[in-house]
């Protein structure tokens, strides 16, 4: 898979080196295979050093890369077995949430998901991943089905946003929104979500109310996209690079403020370098934390679920504080 993202140009002039020499097969001098050697020993340095240091922005380039595997490649590699099921019994199925309950490594889940498309036709038909009133829904009510038969609910966020259409209004997204909002954390099964590409506003945190949220190390979460924000802020688009390194979204960033739980590190390269290595490491990740919040009773569970996200966006300083104490 090609180095195609603009910072990585000096990665991409490697790979050409790499790949001519490789196409040379049995026909390599030794001395060219010792330079093969080297430039692979150089681009797999050079590949590490620079994503040790990714900015925010460039990690928003790799959130969002094209190759970048989505919910459904994940269900594909992971589930032993998956039954999509469809519809909100009030208006009709929403494409942009797959659902449905699913077997990992024996262990029964629900599993809902953001959808993004691979392809125009797919795009159009998952409407980039952002969810319709319905799809939430939907969600609500499979959720509502697996708290009824006992079976934990695993999530996975890849969604820019709720759709924001004229007739997604009509039909009630605020409040589908709010609902899904209102439900899960009354909902009595341990619940894990993940944010495996963008973790966009109310779009995602939608299906995100869990005990654990994880987040894969060059994906992004946020109260609305860099370039929005940067329109809302300077009316410029533009500056979408410096709002993404202020409004901290990256895992890094999230981490240290609790607002997320772990971070699922990738493959070199971003997960769209290999989708069964990702896959393997979040495959583990959603097991161990699904057996960790299994062994609480359901009181606690709740409980440690509402302080949670209860504390999120206190004060903890004296300054901010006594900020907050003047206003």
């Amino acid at each position: 898979m090609a180095y195609d993202l603009e910072f990585e140009k000096p990665l991409a002039e490697l790979e050409k080196k790499i790949s001519a020499l490789q196409r040379k097969g049995d026909r390599l001098k030794p001395d060219e295979l010792v330079q093969l050697q080297e430039h692979e020993r150089e681009l797999r340095q050079k590949t590490e050093d620079i994503y040790k240091h990714l900015t925010t922005w460039q990690t928003v380039s790799v959130a969002r890369h094209k190759d970048r595997p989505y919910s459904a490649d994940y269900i594909r590699l992971m589930c032993d077995d998956f039954f999509e099921l469809r519809g909100d019994r009030s208006f009709g199925d929403d494409h942009a949430i797959m659902a449905g309950p699913a077997k990992i490594d024996q262990q029964t889940v629900m599993l809902v998901c953001h959808q993004k498309g691979r392809d125009m036709k797919e795009r159009q038909f998952r409407n980039l991943g952002m969810p319709h009133p319905e799809g939430y829904r939907k969600a609500q009510r499979l959720m509502k089905q697996a708290e009824k038969f006992k079976m934990p609910i695993v999530t996975l966020m890849d969604a820019s946003g709720a759709s924001p259409g004229l007739v997604d209004e009509e039909r009630g997204q605020a409040e589908a929104i709010a609902s899904s909002l209102y439900l899960m954390p009354r909902l009595r099964v341990p619940i894990i979500s993940t944010i495996i590409g963008e973790g966009g506003s109310g779009g995602a945190l939608a299906i995100g109310v869990a005990d654990r949220v994880l987040m894969l190390e060059n994906s992004i979460y946020m109260v609305a996209a860099p370039e929005a924000a940067a329109t809302i802020m300077w009316r410029d688009s533009a500056h979408a690079s410096y709002a993404a390194e202020n409004m901290r979204i990256s895992a890094r960033e999230l981490l240290p403020l609790g607002l997320i739980d772990e971070i699922l590190p990738e493959p070199l390269g971003g997960a769209h370098r290999n989708y069964k290595q990702m896959t393997a490491t979040l495959k583990e990740a959603i097991l161990r934390n699904l057996a960790e919040v299994s062994a609480l009773s359901t009181d606690e569970m709740l409980e440690r679920r509402y302080q949670k996200f209860r504390k999120m966006g206190a004060f903890g300083n004296l300054e901010a504080q006594t900020l907050a104490g003047s206003i």
